[in-house]
């Protein structure tokens, strides 16, 4: 049965990828139709992250009423609700306010899943799970691709995904006994103990509550910066090929996808924080690559090197968070982990956007190595604050 419930929760991170690359793909067939700026996909993009990140902050009470099986199926059906409505959808405000249930479904399964994995399952199958995301991120515009080169146009690359997205919910539902009966971990029995949800408030006054936050604000920042950015940056200051750009800026993504499926192997020697250290130093060869004069295969090669270092910070954050705060408080603070994840992924994007407008777009490298290096900060001072905050709390017993 642990077995069987493991391959649903993959299913089921699969399926938080596949819609989120369908705006992107789809947006150059759609906002001709709506009558609308090519710019407004950027009013869409935000309402969903709005969503999702309301939605992140109320993981933890959602999962300590009705559990994680509840609201993962849930999620998944106000997901496919919102795919369903975007494909029967001809008017851009409709459009807007569908992008409201597709950001609420998102953030409370991401928040929910990403817990229960880091309470009840090693390491190597956080770095698979998020492996698995990328497979659904990737396969989303391909089907997209599929619907448009057939003639069937956009509406239908969102309705096939709603189709998935309606066969995963009731998995989901019929497989709800599973999560109940699953033994806990040791780890995650005195999360049982706490029968009430953390306000925001309470959440930020636990020791590294902060560091983490920013951990993974700068996280998201840097990846979503580097991947929309990238092929910008190839193109318009590197001299290289705009089809060279496109297919390298791919294999950031690929790297981060494929890195992930590699990690899990390497979790098995080494813990959360040495395979994160391992990350972040290889991000900064890959920027320093960017940053040094010659051949253009060097900002290639820089650019791999930041997508397969991106590859085990995210998974192995996440999955640390109940060592570093419990399990009994893991939820909450997962939850505004997601929560300030999006958010840099919202701005920090859009900043470097305005410092390629009006400084230059070669910045790129020294931006990506600047939130690199705040990352870094912040990571290792969580470490000493969660580890001075055990140390008091195991004298005080």
């Amino acid at each position: 049965m642990t077995h069987l419930l493991l391959a649903i929760i993959y299913l089921a991170f699969i399926s938080l990828g596949l819609p989120d690359a369908l705006l992107g793909s789809a947006w150059p067939s759609m906002y001709p139709e709506f009558g609308v700026p090519v710019s407004y996909a950027g009013i869409i993009s935000m309402i969903i992250a709005a969503g999702t990140i309301i939605s992140s902050l109320q993981s933890d009470r959602l999962t300590l009423r009705f559990g994680t099986g509840k609201v993962t199926a849930f999620s998944v059906a106000i997901t496919a609700a919102a795919l369903f409505g975007f494909s029967i959808t001809h008017s851009f405000w409709l459009l807007c306010l569908w992008a409201v249930p597709y950001g609420l479904g998102a953030g409370s399964v991401d928040a929910s899943l990403n817990n229960y994995v880091a309470l009840h399952y090693k390491s190597r199958h956080m770095s698979w799970l998020h492996c698995m995301w990328g497979v659904g991120a990737t396969a989303g515009p391909y089907i997209m691709g599929y619907a448009l080169t057939g003639g069937q146009g956009w509406n239908w690359g969102y309705r096939y995904i709603g189709i998935l997205q309606v066969v995963l919910t009731a998995v989901l539902i019929f497989s709800l006994p599973l999560w109940t009966k699953r033994v806990p971990d040791p780890a995650s029995v005195s999360s049982s103990t706490r029968n009430r949800a953390l306000s925001l408030k309470e959440i930020i006054r636990i020791p590294g509550a902060k560091e983490v936050m920013l951990c993974f604000f700068c996280y998201c920042a840097l990846e979503q910066t580097a991947g929309l950015w990238a092929s910008s940056y190839l193109t318009l200051f590197q001299d290289v090929s705009a089809e060279t750009a496109a297919r390298f800026a791919g294999l950031f993504y690929i790297g981060i996808t494929v890195g992930r499926a590699v990690c899990g192997f390497i979790t098995i020697r080494l813990n959360d924080t040495q395979m994160i250290r391992l990350g972040m130093g290889i991000i900064t060869l890959g920027g320093a690559a960017m940053l040094l004069p010659g051949p253009e295969v060097l900002s290639l090669a820089g650019l791999i090197l930041i997508g397969l270092g991106c590859a085990p910070v995210y998974p192995c954050m996440i999955h640390s968070t109940p060592a570093h705060f419990g399990a009994d408080r893991s939820q909450a603070i997962i939850g505004v982990q997601m929560a300030s994840a999006y958010v840099g992924t919202c701005l920090m994007p859009s900043l470097f956007g305005l410092i390629a407008n009006h400084i230059s777009i070669g910045l790129l490298p020294v931006y990506l190595l600047l939130i690199l290096l705040l990352m870094f900060l912040m990571h290792e001072l969580l470490l000493k604050v969660t580890k001075r905050a055990h140390r008091e709390a195991s004298s005080s017993l």
